[in-house]
């Protein structure tokens, strides 16, 4: 663990995109090498990319696609880098098989997806909230990934810091995953409370050469890493792998190293799990939200308050994996529980596998290219409450 130095740290109070702070994040958090393709609305991350990198001993590599500059990615973190690249939703989907290979491999990365309307090109510059299942279950196989869901210009700064922290301590990929409205919003960001962030690195092999598993389970589920040029090996590849890292189909095997594979994100819930609640203690009715929506909700929120209405407001920073434990302690003694999310119903199906039958679920959707309104939201808590 060390401190990162601020950038432009001379200027405490700085209007910034959200896109541009993503790079500010990444770029203290020590990131230098980034391999991306320009799409909206992630474009600005490409282009600061393009100028912070060089300007702080890192490289920019624009790559002919989406998927080569996934790969571009994998490559320079397993050469010993803090990397990161950012797109949008098809080149979010054209990544995901090596999102899977990173995954496999343990080769830490970070992958900023700002979400759009969609399916296929969709509305390329309208937001939406509609790749949260993807991010978690867009790759084949069962696999390890933390997803971070900001919800303001400075969160996207604080949770890029944080997602190479995550990256680097658990050998993971790690998406970080916000709309389109977040993206390209301006605010004022107060840098003098963000002085010097905690940064992790990656465990580096030490011992003997000779006796070294590069997948092995040093106890705490996450493998030390063979650092380039030194005398330690490992064989990288996307076949299932035994401890020494060369193929195996061994069921035995295989399940022990699954298990530590997939264990090692649960393992670690101090470092990875994240909330933000209002007004959960005594709530009649729960709103869960993130991103732009959690924004509208929060506003609803003063309004109902206002009004004497009981109602709190669950916000899952990580959304995955999901913050099961705090959402079932948030939802317990609710009559109801109110899912806004931009899509057609997503994050409602995970509230809705928690709380089985016990609590009322319901789902407030919009997929149209515009936010849900504070006032949309006000309206429903009503009448669910009065229907209920």
């Amino acid at each position: 663990m060390n401190s990162g130095n601020q950038l432009n740290s001379g200027n405490r109070l700085q209007n910034l995109q959200g896109n541009r702070a993503c790079v500010l994040g990444a770029v203290a958090a020590g990131c230098r090498f980034y391999a991306g393709y320009p799409i909206t609305p992630s474009s600005e991350i490409a282009e600061n990319m393009s100028l912070e990198m060089p300007r702080n001993g890192g490289v920019f590599v624009q790559m002919e696609d989406e998927i080569s500059s996934m790969a571009a990615i994998i490559g320079a973190s397993a050469g010993g880098v803090k990397v990161m690249t950012a797109t949008s939703g098809p080149g979010f989907s054209l990544k995901q098989e090596n999102i899977g290979f990173a995954a496999a491999t343990e080769i830490p990365c970070v992958i900023v997806n700002v979400m759009r309307g969609g399916p296929s090109t969709g509305m390329p510059t309208r937001p939406a909230q509609s790749d949260i299942m993807q991010a978690r279950w867009g790759t084949h196989g069962d696999h390890p990934v933390v997803v971070l869901c900001p919800w303001s210009v400075e969160e996207i700064y604080m949770q890029a810091i944080r997602a190479f922290n995550i990256a680097e301590s658990l050998r993971v990929p790690v998406v970080l995953l916000y709309d389109e409205v977040i993206g390209h919003l301006v605010e004022t960001v107060d840098f003098s409370a963000l002085q010097n962030p905690q940064l992790y690195e990656r465990k580096w092999a030490q011992g003997d050469p000779e006796t070294f598993l590069p997948y092995a389970n040093p106890g705490d589920g996450v493998p030390e890493m063979a650092r380039p040029g030194t005398a330690f090996r490992t064989h990288t590849t996307g076949l299932t792998h035994a401890e020494g890292g060369f193929p195996t189909q061994d069921p035995a095997t295989v399940e022990r190293v699954m298990k530590r594979l997939l264990g090692k994100v649960d393992a670690h819930p101090e470092l990875v799990e994240q909330v933000d609640e209002y007004y959960c203690d005594d709530c009649e009715l729960l709103i869960v939200s993130f991103g732009i929506t959690a924004r509208s909700s929060q506003a609803a929120l003063r309004q109902l308050q206002e009004q004497g209405i009981k109602v709190g407001l669950f916000r899952p920073v990580t959304l995955w994996p999901f913050p099961q434990q705090r959402f079932l302690a948030a939802a317990a003694g609710t009559r109801a529980v109110l899912v806004a999310e931009m899509n057609a119903g997503q994050l409602i199906q995970e509230v809705q596998r928690h709380v089985g039958r016990d609590i009322r679920v319901q789902g407030l959707q919009r997929f149209d290219g515009d936010v849900i309104s504070p006032q949309q939201i006000v309206d429903c808590a009503k009448r669910i409450l009065q229907d209920d």
